[in-house]
């Protein structure tokens, strides 16, 4: 637990932003307090949702002279409990929801750091453009959420992670300043990149504010598939022939064990199985391009090959748009499917791609023979090798007797993709969870310069003071 927060600086913190910029209302705060799985609860002494960056510098500065720690929070989507408080002010950036411009001859826009991804979506659009940033949570994550965290999601094999989609961005820096670098250059060689020390941050180096995104220019078709195969050595084959035979227009390829697929069947409504029989493994591959019914032709292409050679051993083609949805639905409901079977270990490891077949088998194994009866869900963004792996307790077992193994079982996962050069965190980042444990595997050298960055912008450490080196 933080220590306490001074009575006169909770005064000064209301006052500064007046009337609907604070609240210690317990009903207003609680859903803040609690990540969506139920598994880390906090406190916070005030609740303060600043409506501009002059109120974010403002709060902030008022923290650093005092020496008192700060929690950020976007959506509150995050799943390693890093924006959860612990006695810190919570300061919500939700009501910075301005859209600044949307500019289709720059293929930029700048956006606040409390606008949805879903509302960046929309924008995009209206310009006849596309944001590229795909997650499950997209009605109620933020841009500075996504920016923060550096973001995965599921398109990355083709236009990367969150970094690589920020031109610029506004922040408020530990020691209160407003940082003004909201640039739209595509280059800029002039030395140290300070937005990206920031992207993947966590809210330590400084409150993202606003942001410069990439937009993109429309495709005129996109095709998507439910294929069955029978491992994931079969579906590393597949993709690398898809990626060969469209000429690089693979959007997503996404793996699902028959296991966390049949509950996601099971457990949320309106699904139903693509394909008459069960599979071993499913890929989920979206082919999109600039052309119109290229999309299609490719896909019918790759999957013909793939069934004549015996790589694949069904497939189901959406026909309309309302099909491609259900399809991306069975993928994006896999941790929802989960969550009725009771206590899970989730894993967000990565592994080269071409290790994640070797990965899956020993983290099999070894979890089979260190906790028998545990169900293994593995799934996830298998063309950039991000592997979401989860445990969920034995049927009919305890959940608390199930999550007292958490770490044990975190331990062999984390060792097994650490032989493989691979991150305990592929997107999800490390938290409050992870923190300590990343100690474990990152270069002793690499933390010192990390933390040499932090002391050198936050001496106090009053920005999220539980989180990273």
């Amino acid at each position: 637990m933080t220590k306490p927060v001074p009575a006169d600086v909770v005064s000064r913190l209301k006052a500064v932003l007046g009337e609907g910029g604070w609240s210690q209302d317990p009903d207003v705060i609680a859903p803040l307090l609690v990540e969506w799985r139920g598994r880390w609860k906090g406190e916070t002494p005030l609740l303060v949702t600043p409506r501009t960056t002059a109120e974010v510098a403002a709060v902030v500065g008022i923290c650093a002279a005092e020496g008192v720690a700060i929690t950020p929070q976007g959506g509150n989507t995050g799943l390693v409990a890093g924006q959860i408080p612990h006695g810190e002010i919570l300061l919500s950036t939700r009501k910075l929801t301005a859209v600044r411009d949307v500019d289709p001859i720059d293929d930029a826009m700048v956006l606040e750091a409390g606008v949805t991804l879903y509302e960046a979506h929309q924008q995009a659009a209206k310009v006849g453009r596309r944001f590229t940033v795909g997650v499950a949570s997209e009605g109620s994550c933020t841009i500075g959420g996504l920016i923060s965290t550096n973001a995965g999601g599921t398109a990355v094999l083709r236009y990367g992670m969150m970094r690589e989609q920020v031109l610029g961005i506004e922040a408020v820096l530990p020691n209160g300043e407003i940082w003004n670098g909201l640039k739209r250059l595509r280059k800029d060689n002039t030395g140290y990149d300070l937005k990206q020390l920031l992207i993947g941050a966590e809210g330590t180096l400084g409150i993202v504010t606003a942001a410069s995104l990439k937009i993109q220019a429309p495709l005129a078709s996109r095709a998507v598939a439910i294929v069955g195969l029978g491992s994931p050595a079969d579906a590393i084959q597949l993709l690398a022939r898809a990626k060969e035979e469209t000429g690089g227009s693979v959007e997503a390829f996404e793996l699902m064990g028959l296991m966390g697929f049949a509950l996601t069947i099971r457990n949320v409504p309106g699904l139903r199985d693509p394909l008459p029989t069960e599979h071993p493994w499913y890929v989920l591959i979206e082919i999109a391009s600039g052309e119109p019914g290229a999309a299609d032709a490719a896909l019918e292409r790759l999957l013909t090959g793939a069934l004549e050679s015996g790589l694949i051993a069904d497939a189901a083609v959406a026909q309309t748009e309302a099909q491609m949805k259900t399809f991306w639905h069975i993928r994006e409901g896999h941790s929802a499917g989960q969550k009725p079977e009771g206590a899970v270990w989730k894993h967000d490891v990565s592994v080269p791609v071409s290790k994640i077949p070797d990965f899956i088998a020993r983290a099999d194994a070894a979890i089979e023979q260190a906790f028998p009866g545990t169900r293994i869900i593995a799934f996830g963004h298998v063309g950039d090798g991000n592997v979401h792996y989860d445990v969920l307790k034995p049927v009919g077992a305890d959940d608390d007797a199930h999550d007292v193994q958490r770490e044990a079982g975190a331990k062999i996962v984390h060792d097994i993709a650490a032989s493989f050069s691979g991150s305990i965190s592929a997107e999800h980042g490390l938290g409050a969870m992870k923190t300590a444990e990343a100690l474990t595997y990152k270069d002793p050298i690499e933390v010192a310069a990390l933390r040499a960055i932090r002391q050198a912008l936050d001496p106090k450490r009053i920005m999220n003071p539980r989180v990273l080196f």
